[in-house]
């Protein structure tokens, strides 16, 4: 079960939104939900008019001159970028540029085997090649060592990043983040490509509509593959964008539309997430990212249709790579549960694809709903990817731990990092050091609902009035809803069962829920059982004909207690991890005979969800989510239950003798912790 927050719009705040606007009521409680308190507030959201004078950043200027007087000289340059979506387009818009006002410009990405950002033997490489410039995008702000080597050869550096600045920034000649403490720009949450974009202007004496023109849509799908604040310029970029991607004449993105089953379709930011983004990144997990570089800068479609198939191809291994990686740490898993009862998930294996590593880390963080790590051995180096959310930021998360990692960066919900493989169990500890003192109280996973639906809201009007508030992404999140005291009819398979359709009664209204990546079986309802279900909803066409789409994100038995329950699982993992806790948490928490009885006779031998089983014994109220969990720990030790932690579910086990619950270690330790604190 996730945590959900409802939010509660102030009526008035509401009102003044209706009344000011054509918004319909739906969109105006919203807005009002998320913040917003008056017409103008909504305006300067929904309308931003443009990007916003380029030369307002620190060092812009002096980086446009360099780079102009590097083209009138004909100084050698070369655009150095990274390897995710973001770092290929913010090169493919460099170069391009460059490219077409004449400039001598090359472009070099580094392989994901060299690791993320500026190395020793690249820089060597492109001084050995003449290189006289060298501008990155997408990193370099924390290239200290690098920068220094750069200096030493004679070569001039220009930095142009997004990602969080050290204390001290590396020796260029410009260096363009707007995270610097300096900057003055009115808005600093691009993505690298954002970035590059305005740099660009900033060379057409600060010209936006050039450059929106020519490379708005590679921007846009870059601000959304990298997950930054769909908020004021970002927002408008995203929207222009995917206007120009719409109309694109670029035969690598046609191509690529074509690949995805997008060509001819409405375009949004989430379907350019799904559909574009995963295939630009699988060009560096299974191969080089060059071969994005060459799809997008194509102007043949022959080529970009077998550039294209190829993405298409290294998506799909990707997909089974990723797979290959979770069944791995569920092994680990099986060997070692305490793992799971970390404040941070940490993992690691022996070559896994380190293309892979960050995507199967997020699925680790939503499954588990805990900050998550994983690193790749390969012999004596290792390189690791963060995922985390909330208050708990992966990048001071990795600057705290510093000392163990010879590399690293990032962003509050996300970084990446390389260290010696005989380092790991150190930053392990460290990491869990770091994570106990800054977070006593570890943030919970949290999904966040715009409100109640009830049955007169589900209408295509109503539902359709919410493409207002597109693009929907990063800072302006798909709205969520909570369906209450539904009652659940039936599960059916969808996609040879990969997915559900579940099918319930709502007020009166037969409705049809989707659920993904969940197969019919795994869904714990029966028929006639009361719910709530956490859903997205849009309008989609079938037939010529409109109809509402229902995606499920969540869903539980009305009635559970939510706050009860995550209260009691925290406490379940302190105690897992031995750390001390109140007196009358340990009454609350340690399980008595007779409770545990109780359990017992409601685990059948047929797999259930932990989940499931606890909705069950809500009637008991001397039984809460810690007490279960302890009980059914108790029962695997004993060997009369068997739980599977990464599935979180549990069968009973036949026995033919009787077991002495006393015999326990686990119940023998929080009985001794009971006493000591006595």
């Amino acid at each position: 079960m996730k945590k959900w927050h409802i939010r509660k719009p102030p009526e008035q705040a509401v009102q003044n939104i209706k009344r000011g606007s054509d918004l319909s009521l739906l969109c105006a409680r919203i807005l009002a939900g998320r913040g917003f308190e008056a017409v103008q507030q909504v305006a300067n959201f929904l309308q931003c008019d443009g990007l916003s004078d380029p030369f307002l950043a620190a060092d812009m200027e002096v980086a446009a001159e360099l780079l102009n007087r590097a083209i009138d000289k004909g100084t050698r340059i070369c655009i150095y970028g990274d390897y995710d979506c973001d770092g290929i387009m913010a090169t493919v818009i460099l170069y391009s540029y460059l490219q077409q006002m004449g400039g001598d410009v090359s472009y070099r990405i580094p392989e994901r085997t060299e690791g993320y950002g500026l190395n020793e033997n690249a820089i060597r490489e492109m001084h050995e090649n003449g290189i006289q410039l060298i501008v990155t995008v997408d990193n370099g702000i924390t290239a200290i060592e690098e920068s220094n080597l750069i200096q030493s050869l004679g070569m001039t550096l220009v930095i142009t990043d997004h990602h969080q600045p050290l204390s001290d920034l590396p020796k260029a000649a410009a260096i363009v983040d707007l995270h610097r403490t300096d900057d003055e720009s009115p808005y600093r949450n691009f993505c690298g490509a954002g970035v590059a974009l305005k740099l660009t202007a900033a060379m057409e004496g600060g010209e936006t509509s050039m450059v929106l023109e020519q490379f708005g849509e590679l921007a846009a799908i870059a601000t959304i593959a990298d997950v930054v604040e769909l908020s004021g310029e970002n927002r408008y970029l995203v929207q222009t964008g995917l206007q120009f991607l719409a109309n694109t004449e670029r035969p690598g993105l046609l191509a690529l539309m074509k690949q995805s089953g997008l060509l001819g379709k409405a375009l949004t930011a989430t379907s350019v997430a799904f559909g574009l983004a995963p295939r630009i990144n699988a060009s560096s997990r299974f191969g080089s990212p060059t071969t994005a570089v060459q799809l997008l800068l194509s102007e043949d479609s022959e080529e970009a249709t077998t550039l294209a198939q190829e993405l298409d191809q290294r998506n799909t291994a990707r997909k089974i790579e990723e797979e290959k990686i979770l069944k791995q740490i569920q092994a680990q898993v099986w060997e070692h549960p305490e793992y799971l009862q970390s404040r941070v998930l940490l993992f690691a294996g022996r070559n896994w694809h380190h293309g892979v590593i960050g995507i199967a880390a997020a699925r680790l963080e939503e499954r588990f709903g805990k900050p998550a790590i994983l690193i790749t051995v390969e012999e004596d180096i290792a390189r690791g990817s963060m995922r985390s959310f909330g208050e708990f930021s992966a990048f001071r998360c990795l600057d705290s731990c510093s000392k163990y990692l010879t590399k690293y960066g990032g962003h509050p919900g996300a970084g990446g990092f390389s260290l010696e493989s005989k380092q790991i169990d150190g930053f392990r500890s460290a990491v869990e050091e770091y994570a106990r003192e800054m977070h006593p109280i570890m943030p919970i996973f949290t999904l966040e609902a715009d409100g109640m639906l009830y049955p007169k809201d589900l209408t295509i009007e109503n539902i359709s009035s919410l493409s207002v508030l597109t693009p929907f992404g990063e800072g302006n999140e798909t709205p969520r809803f909570v369906l209450s005291h539904a009652i659940f009819a039936d599960a059916l398979p969808l996609s040879r069962g990969k997915h559900t359709k579940i099918r319930v009664t709502y007020g009166g209204m037969a409705l049809d829920l989707l659920l993904f990546r969940v197969r019919p079986e795994e869904v714990f309802l029966k028929k006639g059982d009361i719910c709530d279900f956490l859903i997205t909803a849009e309008t989609s066409q079938y037939m010529g004909k409109s109809k509402l789409s229902l995606m499920v994100q969540d869903y539980r038995k009305s009635g559970c207690p939510q706050a009860k329950y995550f209260s009691a699982l925290q406490t379940y993992d302190q105690l897992c991890r031995g750390e001390a806790v109140s007196k009358a948490y340990l009454q609350a928490a340690i399980p008595n005979r007779e409770q545990m009885v109780q359990i017992y006779q409601q685990v059948p031998t047929k797999e259930i969800a932990i989940d499931e089983l606890y909705y069950n014994l809500m009637h008991f109220p001397e039984i809460n989510l810690c007490r279960l969990r302890l009980s059914l720990d108790i029962f695997d030790e004993l060997g009369l239950m068997q739980c599977d932690r990464w599935n979180d579910t549990v069968h009973r086990i036949q026995v033919n003798q009787k077991i002495d619950l006393s015999q326990s270690k686990i119940l023998q330790k929080l009985l001794a912790q009971k006493e000591s604190v006595s």
